[in-house]
């Protein structure tokens, strides 16, 4: 969906035509990877963080057109809502100091973004989501002035036909209606990019499955909701019901959510492509003038950008990717588990995490996902929202006796996943005191059982404790993040509470 898409209305045809392009689009990427015409292996990572505008009283800002045209600068983007950013990392090599690199060079850009952001009395706040939005705040007055936002939006609602219901129960229970997808922006995460050749790239996103529950342990940062203190990580409930274009009965139905873990483990990239064409109405039925297959025929490489178009507006927590970079095919991985922030430090951890520990299971011989079925995997992600870091996790026994155990998340982290993920970093020829830095800001996360979720939670019932009303402490919770985000500090050293006047 970062493409620019512009259009007006649909009539009843287009869809219908587009149905038949994503079909040529689909046989065109059949033919692609039975031709053997993909890049070949460049172990090349991408990342993307999506972030908050808010103000030095901790309340959202509704700036990023403002704010943008003062960072002036193509690595900002918009996002959904007009307190939203994104800013995009150009692809780097998964070698040597490449950790070192990001960190620099996300230091860099954020600092140089807040610093304009603060021009119009606004900073930028890394978090999952921001503590202090309201339901006022995600109204689709406050999407972003773009025409592929408005337009999603539209196709969207008009699907779906009635008010989207958000209900979710946790520590506290939220329910409220909205007329637009526009309480998805409240959601801020990171994204990881993995490029893969098309024989790897089952192995990939079946271990990225796999992991996902564990990352969203480790990484939780997003407890609170319009007030309300809902799970340890309220994104995924939140997407899924925001982006929700089923009415009730299709859900009994058993008809699938837009916003998706999956069902099942795969055996190739273009079952998951099937699977989007297979299950998923067309949202945006915009056809380009491309040819795919005739491309094909003239020995060229198609874009296949109605595939590509169909593919954005299905939110899978790990998605396939096609891409063309210098008129050549590639597949990558987009890891979309994690929430943005706390920290840089943070950020680039997960991310050295993510990479290693991926890589490692990969390349197992006896893989975790011939040992584990699909719907422990599941069971795990929502355990691992719900709970965060004090979650507990099905996975499979060591050895060759077969079958799952729960073992909380940090245990299963420590003792098994850490050093696998330095064996994949050693894999990846990662330098040893990246990975070591790295790797070892997660295990003492793991060792004090603190991310971001948790340190919220207990500094806002600090400031409860303090006698603050709940709007008070949500608003001093989310301006001394913003204070200890901007120290650079991991999560895992930052003090509870407040400082003492």
């Amino acid at each position: 969906m970062g493409e620019k898409v512009v259009a007006d209305t649909f009539d009843l045809s287009d869809r219908h035509v587009y149905r038949k392009k994503l079909a040529q689009c689909l046989e065109g990427l059949e033919r692609l990877l039975s031709e053997q015409r993909f890049d070949r292996p460049r172990n090349l990572m991408g990342l993307e963080i999506e972030l908050n505008l808010a103000g030095p009283d901790g309340m959202p800002r509704m700036r990023n057109a403002e704010v943008l045209q003062r960072i002036a600068s193509r690595d900002f983007q918009t996002e959904l809502g007009m307190f939203n950013l994104e800013v995009n990392i150009l692809p780097h090599r998964l070698s040597g100091r490449v950790f070192d690199q990001l960190a620099e060079e996300l230091r860099t850009g954020l600092a140089y973004a807040h610093r304009k952001a603060a021009e119009v009395d606004a900073g930028i706040v890394m978090i999952g989501i921001l503590p202090t939005l309201g339901q006022d705040d995600v109204v689709s007055a406050n999407l972003s002035d773009v025409d592929r936002y408005t337009l999603l939006n539209d196709q969207m609602a008009a699907a779906r036909g009635e008010d989207f219901v958000l209900d979710i129960e946790g520590v506290e229970r939220l329910v409220c209606n909205s007329a637009s997808i526009a309480p998805e922006s409240a959601c801020t995460s990171v994204q990881l990019h993995l490029q893969v050749t098309p024989a790897r790239f089952s192995d990939v996103w079946n271990a990225a499955q796999a992991i996902a529950p564990v990352q969203i342990a480790l990484g939780a940062n997003a407890p609170f909701l319009f007030g309300k203190e809902l799970w340890r990580e309220s994104r995924p409930p939140l997407f899924q019901q925001a982006t929700d274009v089923r009415p009730p009965e299709l859900r009994n139905q058993g008809v699938r959510p837009r916003t998706w873990f999956g069902e099942r483990w795969i055996g190739s990239a273009y079952e998951l492509f099937e699977e989007n064409l297979r299950y998923f109405p067309p949202l945006l039925p915009i056809c380009d003038d491309e040819d795919p297959l005739r491309v094909l025929d003239e020995g060229g490489v198609p874009t296949l950008a109605e595939l590509v178009l169909h593919n954005g507006t299905v939110y899978r927590w790990n998605r396939p990717v096609y891409g063309l970079a210098d008129g050549v095919p590639h597949l990558r991985v987009e890891n979309r588990v994690l929430p943005a922030g706390p920290t840089v430090v943070d950020v680039i951890a997960n991310a050295a995490f993510y990479y290693g520990l991926v890589r490692a299971l990969a390349d197992e011989s006896r893989p975790v996902w011939t040992r584990m079925p699909f719907e422990a995997a599941a069971e795990n992600f929502d355990a691992a929202c719900r709970y965060g870091i004090d979650a507990e996790l099905l996975w499979p026994r060591p050895g060759r006796s077969g079958g799952v155990a729960k073992v909380p998340a940090v245990k299963l982290v420590r003792d098994e996943l850490l050093p696998l993920a330095a064996a994949g970093l050693d894999a990846w020829n990662i330098e040893p005191a990246d990975r070591d830095l790295y790797l070892g800001v997660i295990e003492e996360r793991c060792r004090r059982r603190v991310n971001g979720a948790s340190w919220q939670v207990d500094t806002f019932h600090r400031a409860l404790g303090a006698g603050l009303e709940r709007d008070a402490a949500l608003a001093a919770t989310t301006r001394r993040y913003g204070e200890l985000m901007q120290s650079g500090e991991p999560v895992h050293t930052w003090p509870v509470g407040f400082p003492a006047p």
